[in-house]
């Protein structure tokens, strides 16, 4: 052929390199690639619009990376060295001395920006699903190059590690000090509340059927601001915060809620442990005494999670400590008594099964809710047979949303994926206070979001303002406004 499309053979046989004459072809276009994905296009390392990595120097995703995780992290260390110096058994202290030495190197790998390994086979039950996540979609990924929803994740289930594979050590939480100190520290909305709830829930008999009904949507409503604002308290992004700081959290901010009239089960997935649990608390108590619900079941974590994310020992440390502890050497015997009466009143609760608390291995793993219905099919069924499911705080809102630089405008359905289209996929409320880059705001999100990147840079990550949104659940069904 002499058309000169052909390359000449070169002298070894092989042919050599064509630069091919396109002048006479159509220019290329501009073609945007469709966002959000195809469904059958979005897995872990591939969400359904743009991921948030820690290489992205613009983001909160780079600072929680390279300097936010190793501060965690060497605090843990301090705290675990602490526990060293008080032990006096040989047996113990040098099993823990291997825990500090492991942490040492997760600290070398998260450092140095070492490619994520698979998790050593410590008998927890979720490790399946973290190496066949990591097997599929992150071989190769580096800490800096890998989704940061699941880098940092990541790096919590390693810091376990460090401590899971050794003899004695294997249920120690590095974060549990930092967590009773915090709650410590919040003694003047902590008695605030107590002193308001002592005493069971009661409407005024004197009011009309209409202002009975309406006393209680307003208690409802401050309820779900006060819950809202527990969030506050976040021991990863609040370490050096004082106690002035703390209480200026806790009073600051308005938010609309939603009466969500089930009258049946709801749930709550747990954030932080302490001051924003205790929150949870009472306002499930009002749920429970206003008739809203009949059971509540809480949602927490297996192990040390996030820094202050709820633990069955946190759990269990809150109801106890208001009943029976000495935390608060400073209140008066009215404020003590308040507090114990309130404690006593929600272990009642537990004794009747009508507060339930649960851990189930999926919360500490690496994947997004999107993937609960396949990964975790027994969970997704038990949360479909809920009247109502809040996610709490900041990490279940970015794991609703897949964590990605979707549009503030879109829909809160759309952005929650098949927590929202799978069938019999339950009620959500995303009660969130924005501490991260991820932001969904639903209809006219879009103007707001831009309003306040010219007003206030940074917004996105200042805890300043918050949002409560609502999907619709299982087909053909909404949740009841009042």
């Amino acid at each position: 052929m002499s058309n000169g499309i052909l390359p000449t053979p070169s002298s070894s046989g092989a042919p050599s390199r064509v630069t091919l004459s396109l002048g006479h072809l159509p220019s290329k276009k501009d073609i945007k690639a469709p966002w959000p994905r195809t469904p059958t296009r979005v897995d872990p390392n591939n969400p359904p619009w743009p991921a948030y990595r820690g290489y992205h120097e613009y983001s909160f995703a780079h600072a929680t990376m390279q300097s936010r995780l190793p501060t965690i992290l060497g605090k843990a260390i301090e705290d675990t060295t602490r526990t060293l110096n008080d032990q006096s058994s040989e047996e113990k202290i040098v099993d823990l001395v291997a825990c500090i030495e492991r942490m040492a190197d997760l600290m070398v790998d998260l450092s140095d920006n070492h490619k994520l390994r698979p998790i050593i086979d410590d008998d927890e039950a979720d490790v399946a699903l973290w190496n066949k996540e990591i097997a599929k979609y992150f071989q190769g990924k580096d800490f800096m190059n890998a989704p940061w929803l699941f880098a940092e994740a990541y790096k919590y289930r390693r810091l376990h590690e460090c401590f899971s594979v050794s003899k004695f050590w294997k249920d120690y939480d590095v974060f549990y000090r930092q967590k009773c100190d915090t709650f410590s520290r919040s003694s003047d909305a902590v008695f605030e509340l107590s002193m308001r709830f002592a005493e069971p829930f009661k409407i005024s008999d004197n009011l009309s059927a209409e202002g009975k009904l309406e006393a209680e949507r307003l208690m409802f409503l401050e309820l779900t601001q006060v819950c809202l604002w527990g969030n506050s308290t976040d021991l990863s992004l609040l370490i050096n915060m004082t106690e002035d700081q703390i209480k200026s959290l806790q009073s600051t901010g308005a938010v609309k809620g939603v009466r969500a009239g089930t009258g049946g089960r709801v749930d709550f997935v747990l954030d932080n442990a302490g001051f924003e649990l205790y929150c949870d608390c009472v306002y499930a108590d009002f749920l429970l005494q206003s008739g809203l619900a009949t059971q509540i079941r809480f949602h927490g974590k297996r192990f040390a999670w996030f820094v202050s994310d709820v633990t069955r020992k946190d759990w269990e440390w809150l109801l106890n400590t208001m009943v029976y502890g000495q935390l608060f050497p400073k209140a008066s015997d009215v404020e003590l008594e308040s507090l114990r009466r309130l404690g006593q009143r929600w272990k009642q609760y537990e004794k009747e099964g009508k507060w339930v608390y649960e851990q189930h291995p999926f919360w500490c793993t690496g994947y997004t809710f999107w993937d609960l219905h396949s990964e975790a099919p027994d969970l997704f069924l038990h949360l479909s047979r809920s009247d109502l499911v809040y996610f709490k705080g900041d990490l279940n809102h970015r794991k609703l949303t897949y964590d990605c630089a979707a549009p503030a405008s879109t829909p809160f359905d759309i952005a929650i994926g098949p927590m929202a289209s799978s069938a019999g996929a339950p009620k959500v409320v995303s009660l969130r206070t924005i501490k991260s880059d991820v932001v969904v705001l639903g209809p006219g999100g879009d103007e707001i979001a831009e309003k306040l990147d010219q007003t206030e840079p940074g917004w996105k990550i200042s805890g300043k303002y918050a949002v409560v949104l609502l999907s619709e659940g299982r087909p053909g069904e909404k949740v009841r406004f009042a």
